[in-house]
């Protein structure tokens, strides 16, 4: 029944027979209403307005111009309040509305079922065009087109809800995800995308499966890189890092040749992430500052180890600093660390915090228990599964669109600019921090310096694993510090003329250089850049 609501009814000469006219509310026998339903509505609230005429007919003209309608006597048959804003009441078809009309006002029509037919068929060709029309209008709007590689790895099960909840992207904006693999892994992806499309989300417009590299990265705007699963036993180190060129240069290729100007690619994971960046910036040089390497894992296994310690949350830890090798040889910084929300003799508002080295008395934890866990979690990779793979991904995506908390440092690997002394050409993790859409090193930073024989191991690590991988070195020499030792697990530097070399190289890459080939840029063995493709 109606709300006892002052309502506004108009009973036209006819009910509608055109499209046009039928598009505009549902058929009425509307004129059977005009004289009989006074008596019935004043008395119930309702508002009945017999309107002359040229009332009538100037009302449905101005109407009709507004809304680009034709017609030939009036479109209109029901309607509530349309003058001042309102919208059609529509109660149905016609024979749900006929069964209204008789039950309650006492009226029925002698309409003929062929009239009926012809008038149902109208309003369905007019809400077929309706909604064509709106398809058309929402394809107009284009959605973020996320890609995610290697998309049969455990981390994008963690990853897809995460991306289609808002929370990364905006609760205003859709998204096309991409999950793309090779042609072994379809049947595990079609279920994936099935699982994706039962999450309902509101912000998903598509999720799709692809195992053609013609059509990898078609206009993608997020491409998110995953650890690719190895094929193949590697039995030395050489090897392994060798392994990882031709998959990097097929992307970078791809990614250069494909995805949108302004492509953002994050490369996550738990093996040879600097490295794997360092090589896409190498075959996609025209996008290298929009390559990064997510480093928020391992600042993530850090404030956790702290916490423990401190026995507080790891939410309340902000500005650890993350240097060097994410997934090898770091180094943790704790001198900006500091701790909020600390229950202690020393209490303040939400917003005080205090250093992290000044809580933790015993030194012995820092720098060997404290320096002992980070190293096993990153040598083994345990305790970096796909959770927390998937969300420090997503974080790094968040930060990289709507900015990074204010004042708070963030750790993310970028190619070296010289910055801090590092050599330029490698992906370096370093302090930073999110605006407008992009990122910006904190150069500025007091009191960050870093021992000269630290930062030489590091960078040594990250120069040298490049030289190999690319087969212009043939052994990875740890780094040998002043006193003889080896000291692989710690840091390290590079000849002068090899930085120089190697920066040559990332630098002056000749497009031929980008088109993937059968074999490997140097006599070494590798596996075709196809294989894993086909």
């Amino acid at each position: 029944m109606y709300d006892r609501v002052p309502r506004h009814l108009t009973a036209p000469a006819r009910p509608p027979r055109s499209a046009t006219e039928s598009a505009c509310a549902t058929p009425l026998a509307a004129w059977l209403l005009g004289n009989r339903s006074r008596r019935w509505f004043q008395p119930r609230g309702f508002t009945v307005s017999p309107w002359p005429n040229s009332c009538l007919r100037e009302w449905l003209k101005d109407l009709c111009e507004k809304n680009k309608w034709s017609h030939e006597d009036s479109p209109i048959i029901w309607r509530e309040l349309l003058d001042r804003g309102g919208k059609g009441l529509l109660l149905g078809g016609y024979n749900e509305f006929l069964e209204h009309a008789q039950l309650y006002y006492g009226v029925t029509s002698s309409m003929t079922t062929e009239l009926m037919k012809v008038i149902a068929q109208e309003n369905l060709g007019s809400h077929i065009e309706k909604e064509l029309e709106k398809e058309a209008l929402k394809s107009l709007i284009d959605p973020l087109q996320v890609w995610i590689t290697s998309a049969s790895a455990p981390a994008c099960y963690n990853l897809i809800p995460i991306l289609t909840s808002g929370e990364v992207f905006g609760m205003h904006t859709e998204i096309s995800i991409t999950l793309f693999d090779n042609k072994q892994a379809e049947e595990h992806l079609k279920i994936l995308e099935t699982e994706t499309w039962d999450l309902v989300s509101p912000l998903l417009r598509s999720v799709s499966v692809c195992t053609s590299v013609e059509e990898a990265f078609r206009q993608a705007h997020v491409v998110i890189i995953l650890d690719d699963p190895t094929d193949r036993e590697v039995y030395t180190l050489e090897d392994c890092l060798r392994s990882r060129v031709p998959l990097c240069r097929l992307y970078g290729y791809l990614i250069e040749k494909n995805a949108h100007d302004s492509v953002r690619v994050l490369v996550g994971g738990k093996t040879f992430v600097n490295l794997k960046a360092a090589l896409l910036t190498r075959y996609a040089p025209s996008i290298a500052h929009n390559i990064i390497a997510v480093a928020l894992g391992v600042e993530g296994e850090a404030k956790a180890a702290l916490a423990r310690k401190l026995k507080t949350t790891p939410s309340c830890i902000k500005d650890v600093i993350i240097w060097g090798n994410i997934s090898g040889n770091s180094y943790v910084d704790l001198r900006k660390a500091k701790v909020y929300r600390y229950e202690s003799a020393i209490w303040g508002p939400p917003h005080f915090s205090r250093p992290v080295l000044s809580l933790i008395f015993d030194s012995e934890w820092v720098n060997e228990d404290f320096v002992a866990t980070l190293k096993q979690l990153s040598t083994t990779g345990k305790q970096f599964g796909g959770i927390l793979a998937a969300h420090s991904i997503a974080t790094t995506l968040k930060y990289w669109y709507h900015g990074s908390p204010p004042e708070e440092i963030v750790s993310l690997g970028v190619l070296s600019e010289g910055q801090f002394g590092i050599p330029e050409g490698i992906v370096f993790s370093m302090p930073v921090k999110f605006e407008n859409g992009t990122w910006v090193v904190l150069t500025d930073l007091e009191d960050i310096e870093i021992s000269e024989e630290i930062m030489t191991s590091m960078t040594s690590d990250l120069v040298q694993e490049k030289l190999v991988a690319l087969g212009d070195l043939i052994n990875f020499q740890p780094y040998q510090s002043e006193n003889g030792s080896a000291e692989m697990d710690e840091k390290t530097t590079l000849p002068t003329t090899n930085d120089n070399q190697e920066n040559q190289r990332v630098s002056d890459v000749d497009f031929s250089d980008l088109i993937p080939q059968a074999n490997s840029e140097k006599p070494v063995s590798q596996e075709p850049v196809n294989d894993r493709w086909l």
